[in-house]
């Protein structure tokens, strides 16, 4: 029998990123200092500055480990949900729930930078459209393929924006995700 396979501990870089990553999406990026960072993380500024040569270089690698994180949670999620065994879109809200409903949850990392950053840094912009076009491809998948697939999964993906910006504001995302629900169906059944 194979010895059992053993994480190696985390890279500086890695340490940096996922403690950056923690901050800028619960406190804000604007708000989180790269000093905190650096002693959150138990590095050096000399490590630090190393592989994130500026905030910026930082705040675009959270951005892309952001996005690589989500996506896959999301289809993970999706999945779990029924979207393999035939639900398709039916299996949008139960998969957003877990997330909206999720201790921690603060909204969209990508609105939430954008609308901290989009006209300081435009970077943030293009990784924003690349997420949100992602997460619509991914929603595509999930919809019978017709002419209207494309339009109705960004109609969808629009919807799924709104929730997540009304879950942000709640106390609750049930709201939310019964409009959501609402709106999928409508689209679907127009679609």
């Amino acid at each position: 029998m194979p010895a059992p396979l053993v994480n190696p501990a985390p890279t500086p870089r890695q340490r940096i990123l996922e403690t950056a990553h923690g901050l800028f999406y619960r406190e804000g990026i604007r708000a989180t200092g790269i000093d905190r960072v650096i002693a959150e993380a138990g590095v050096t500024k000399v490590t630090f500055y190393r592989h994130f040569p500026s905030k910026n270089d930082l705040i675009i690698a959270f951005l892309e480990y952001r996005h690589q994180r989500w996506i896959g949670w999301f289809s993970a999620a999706l999945a779990r949900h029924g979207a393999a065994r035939g639900k398709g879109a039916a299996a949008l809200v139960p998969a957003l729930r877990e997330w909206l409903g999720g201790a921690g949850f603060r909204g969209c990392a990508f609105i939430n930078s954008v609308a901290e950053l989009g006209g300081a840094l435009p970077e943030v912009m293009e990784i924003a459209r690349r997420h949100k076009q992602e997460m619509t491809d991914v929603i595509a998948t999930l919809l019978p393929p017709s002419r209207q697939r494309a339009e109705v999964a960004r109609a969808i993906a629009l919807a799924v924006d709104g929730a997540i910006v009304r879950a942000q504001g709640e106390a609750s995302p049930q709201a939310a995700l019964k409009a959501l629900q609402r709106v999928v169906k409508a689209l679907q059944a127009a679609g």
